[in-house]
């Protein structure tokens, strides 16, 4: 379909709308967001002179709203100059402007008639073909298309965003039977190129499928509380990371949305899902209702299952809620031999086999939620959707699952767990412990599964035709898990060598947390032998939830602590000629970071020919907080860098305070256009992937770019501008001052020396021209001799201990 999206109206501001607005400027498009008029002045106006007239008044909500979602934590812009493609508007003075607009999202309050009386204003203003869209989370779409006109109806579906809409992968494109199919496909494609959403195709069902299967989910645990004789800190425990799921599980997720909002979503589906033969599931316990009435509501209204006071030496301190009694207490360890066994299991598939065979309390409880689940899942298709591999897209883009439901029970096995299902004695309201004939069929005709893959390809088992599909839009997505076992050409402890095709292969880290040490290093430069020899291109990527934690501390640590200099030179060295090979190979290196890309995972980055970063890329040089300098060229990248940014017409220090800056404070970037704003990406080398399912694709395409376009080995740099004594200067004062003033201490100090030291180009009496090689040894000589200070050592063994930096 020939659309462009260039402009977009949002119509509501609160809390769902102005954080809809900033993620829409995030992807560069210009936004309208308007609001209500007030109806009293505010006592601060009235003080000012102002009335209801006035321009300040008018806007004063839609200002407000948005004022506050761009101060909010997390941050709802990529950017805080993102804000300015944001033009706020009202209701009465600014509906007309949507004639100009491509897309209006309508984002007002819960109320049909609202919405309705908000669609009346859009009709009078709207060309004919604009996209119209309402975000609901509960109202039947075609209720909405009543008395509109048929373009309009043409043109309108549900669009439901999960909050917050930048973080949240969610979005569900929910049609009504008059929406034109070339609409739905354009907004399925847009919001997954565009947005970087998992977009799910829903029917107009009560709560769609996310919350529908959320819910029902999560009141689930609660009618199993009194069964199980559990806590709120056993639920929160049992049902957290080690099942798959955020860590804030159960109870703590209630808190952080709403047990209002938990609570209408509820009522709805027991009143509207009338078809539904769990409903009595959405029914809620007694201790929910006594929680409502007393307005203990979660963050909201600071008490909910936890509420956070003040201990009596004035520290905070969490406490829980006791089910039974209704009071809050001292939070109790929770301990399990289940969770121990599970530890271990780092695959989230085998570790659901582990869960559900425990004996505990939590394997019970594992149990009791999931039979149930499955026969509740099964029973939902055709009801929500025709195809059952939305259910587990919704459930992990919108609530955050490691894997969905029928992934679950695929990976406890479809046969053996229906005969489990029957005989579960925990049985939830509804639940008869049959699951849905198609299931059954689907055995009886020797699928055993509900996925397989097929050449890289995921395929899913279709209803209809008693046979696999492959996933829609999958086939151009590329997944490790799905070609390792049959691409991997070279692998060691650390490190997979897979081959992607057209001549490009992927290195791929699978260490914990991705940490790089001695077998990342081995693999990355067979990596780039294997490249330069037998294919053009390399990408280094992976499947992990972050893309590198950096380097191992716990290795350097350890050669420091045992004062093996000699090995923690050759160690550091290789490390660095690591980062330099990576820049100067013979082939084209894609490096395509996501999430966290610290230390040495962004030292890599820096010096690879393009970097395709997925938009929420936190990325940093953060060796300050366990006391040492960036040590795998980072500190020399940046002095490079600082001398390309020197102007003969202006004064180089600036340049080079601000780059020692970004070291010096371990500035970590909260997106990918952050991390260029800080410097360590450079334009034109880089670009951004919204959808991170599509960054290695991505990455593979660039890389083939960069081949057919006759790439050139470069040449070493030997002309970088070091300034010597000048910005030693500086440095030194700074760091005096700084320590004088008790903001940083003496071992902070000698850190900011160090690395002043090194970006200056060490002891020079003038601006001279140093090489890149002449930097790095610098840098390698301040880094072991940082790691043989014993303020290091106990910054290192502060966070090896606690994950946490320590300042001393």
């Amino acid at each position: 379909m020939n659309r462009n999206i260039k402009k977009v109206a949002v119509l509501g501001s609160g809390v769902m709308g102005s954080r809809i607005a900033c993620h829409f400027a995030n992807i560069g498009v210009e936004v309208l967001l308007m609001d209500i008029v007030p109806k009293e002045l505010l006592p601060a106006e009235q003080a000012k002179g102002l009335t209801l007239e006035s321009p300040a008044v008018r806007n004063r909500i839609v200002n407000q709203s948005l004022d506050t979602a761009i101060k909010s934590n997390p941050a709802p812009l990529f950017s805080k100059s993102y804000a300015k493609r944001i033009t706020t508007g009202n209701f009465d003075d600014d509906m007309a402007k949507i004639a100009h607009v491509d897309w209006v999202i309508e984002v007002v309050v819960e109320r049909l008639d609202i919405k309705k009386s908000v669609f009346d204003r859009v009709e009078e203003f709207r060309k004919p073909g604009t996209l119209i869209t309402s975000n609901t989370s509960g109202i039947p779409i075609h209720l909405m298309n009543e008395g509109r006109s048929e373009d309009f109806k043409a043109h309108f579906c549900g669009t439901h965003f999960f909050n917050p809409p930048r973080y949240l992968q969610l979005l569900e494109i929910i049609p009504t039977p008059d929406t034109k199919k070339e609409v739905v496909d354009f907004l399925m494609h847009y919001g997954d190129h565009m947005l970087g959403k998992t977009v799910v195709l829903c029917k107009d069902t009560p709560a769609f499928i996310g919350n529908r299967i959320g819910v029902y989910s999560m009141l689930a645990v609660t009618h199993l509380v009194d069964k199980l004789d559990l806590t709120v800190e056993e639920v929160d425990k049992y049902t957290g990371p080690a099942m798959g799921h955020p860590k804030s599980a159960t109870f703590r997720t209630a808190d952080v949305v709403g047990l209002d909002t938990l609570v209408n979503v509820a009522k709805g589906l027991e009143q509207n899902a009338s078809h539904d033969e769990a409903k009595g599931v959405f029914q809620l316990p007694e201790f929910i209702s006594k929680m409502v009435e007393n307005k203990w509501l979660g963050e909201k209204t600071k008490k909910g299952f936890y509420e956070k006071v003040k201990d009596a030496k004035g520290g905070s301190e969490i406490l829980s809620l006791n089910l039974k009694t209704l009071e809050y207490g001292p939070q109790a360890k929770v301990k399990s031999s289940t969770l121990e066994a599970t530890k271990a299991v780092e695959d989230i598939r085998k570790r659901m086999k582990v869960y559900e065979q425990g004996t505990d309390k939590a394997a019970t409880l594992f149990r009791a939620m999931h039979y149930p689940l499955f026969e509740y899942v099964s029973n939902r298709v055709p009801e929500i959707t025709d195809d059952f591999f939305r259910i587990d897209d919704a459930m992990r883009a919108g609530f955050g699952w490691e894997i969905g439901p029928f992934e679950v029970w695929d990976a406890l096995g479809v046969k053996e767990t229906i005969e489990k299902i029957k005989t579960e004695e925990k049985r939830l309201p509804g639940q008869t412990g049959e699951v849905a004939s198609w299931v059954h069929e689907m055995l009886d005709a020797g699928h055993d599964s509900f996925y397989k893959v097929e050449n890289g390809v995921r395929h899913y088992y279709d209803i209809a035709s008693k046979s696999y599909k492959p996933i829609p839009g999958t086939e151009e997505i590329i997944v490790l898990d799905h070609i390792r076992e049959s691409k991997t050409i070279w692998k060691n402890s650390g490190v997979s060598i897979i081959d992607l095709g057209d001549g490009i292969i992927n290195c791929e880290f699978h260490t914990k947390m991705n940490t790089i040490g001695g077998d990342v290093i081995q693999g990355l430069n067979k990596a780039i032998d294997l490249a330069e020899k037998e294919y053009r291109g390399l990408v280094i990527s992976n499947d992990g939830k972050n893309f590198s934690a950096g380097a191992n501390i716990g290795m350097i640590f350890m050669m420091a602590v045992e004062q093996d200099y000699d090995e923690l030179n050759m160690a550091v060295r290789m490390f660095q000629n690591t980062s330099m090979r990576i820049r100067y190979s013979a082939i084209p290196v894609v490096v395509a970071p996501f999430q966290m890309a610290l230390g040495g995972g962004c030292e890599f980055s820096m010096h690879a020919d393009f970097v395709q970063c997925h938009a929420e890329t936190y990325m940093g040089l953060v060796e300050f907080g366990v006391g040492v300098i960036p040590g795998g060229g980072g500190s020399k990248e940046f002095a490079l860098r600082a001398s390309d940014d020197y102007r003969p017409d202006q004064i180089d220090q600036n340049y080079f305070r601000e780059r020692f800056l970004t070291i010096g404070q371990a500035k970590v970037s909260t997106s990918a256009v952050e991390a260029y704003e800080l410097g360590y990406l450079q334009q034109g080398k880089y670009a951004i992937t919204m959808n991170r399912a599509r960054l290695l694709a991505d990455a593979k395409a660039k890389a083939i770019e960069l081949a057919e376009a006759g790439y050139v080995q470069p040449i070493q740099r030997t002309d970088i501008k070091a300034l010597g004594n000048t910005a030693l200067g500086l440095v030194y004062v700074g760091a005096s001052s700084m320590e004088a003033g008790h903001y940083i201490s003496e071992h902070d100090k000698k850190i900011s020396e160090k690395l002043g030291y090194v970006m200056a180009g060490g002891d020079i009496s003038q601006p001279t021209e140093v090489s890149e090689q002449y930097l790095l040894d610098l840098e390698r000589k301040a880094f072991i001799e940082l790691c043989a200070e014993r303020k290091t050592l106990e910054r290192i063994q502060h966070m090896l201990t606690t994950g946490k930096p320590l300042r001393n």
